[in-house]
């Protein structure tokens, strides 16, 4: 089965490649050229459905099968932000390091040096009869310390439930368990395997 994915992000298409193996997985900038999708929904699902919409009308192709991912990290002390902006949370030609930073100095302007937080994916599949959806979550804490250099995006400040490391310093392996994008693209496997 062709799978083609609605990013080019490459810590996505790397970890999405590793899950499904056994399918061809092909980022959709290898097929077209890149656009740019203006993600305007209110969820990580409906973000995750307009990019994978986006992605199979350009491609003009009535047998491929899309898959978008839209995830996010929510902070509590922060009232569930940047949630849906975090990828843009400091600006949106931000880098992950820029989105990182914003984040450590927001939870430091309440006085603390950590909160409860949780990571959100929602993964949107898109063919030319349906469209699916499913959503994984990874419960924890952030820090207002760096720890790490493994993973992307806020990875080196977030502590998952029942470990005492960040996740951009636990093993791959250990992280592909936990991880909230594993968590929604084996539910989203189900889902491939009925079409």
């Amino acid at each position: 089965m062709k799978l083609v994915l609605a990013t080019s992000n490459k810590g996505k298409v790397k970890e999405i490649k590793a899950l499904y193996h056994e399918h061809e997985v092909i980022p959709y900038s290898e097929l077209i050229e890149e656009f740019e999708i203006v993600e305007d929904g209110g969820s990580f699902k409906e973000n995750a459905l307009i990019k994978a919409r986006a992605v199979f009308k350009a491609l003009e192709d009535e047998d491929i099968i899309v898959i978008a991912d839209d995830s996010g990290i929510s902070v509590d002390i922060l009232d569930g932000e940047p949630g849906i902006y975090s990828a843009r949370y400091a600006g949106e030609s931000a880098t992950d390091k820029d989105n990182l930073q914003k984040v450590i100095e927001e939870i430091k302007k309440k006085n603390v040096t950590s909160s409860v937080a949780h990571y959100t994916a929602a993964i949107a599949i898109v063919t030319n009869k349906s469209e699916f959806s499913v959503h994984g979550w990874m419960y924890g804490k952030v820090i207002t310390e760096i720890q790490g250099s493994g993973g992307f995006g806020y990875d080196p400040i977030f502590i998952p439930n029942g470990y005492d490391k960040t996740l951009g310093e636990l093993e791959n392996e250990i992280k592909q368990k936990l991880s909230h994008r594993s968590k929604a693209l084996q539910l989203a496997q189900i889902i491939l395997k009925s079409l």
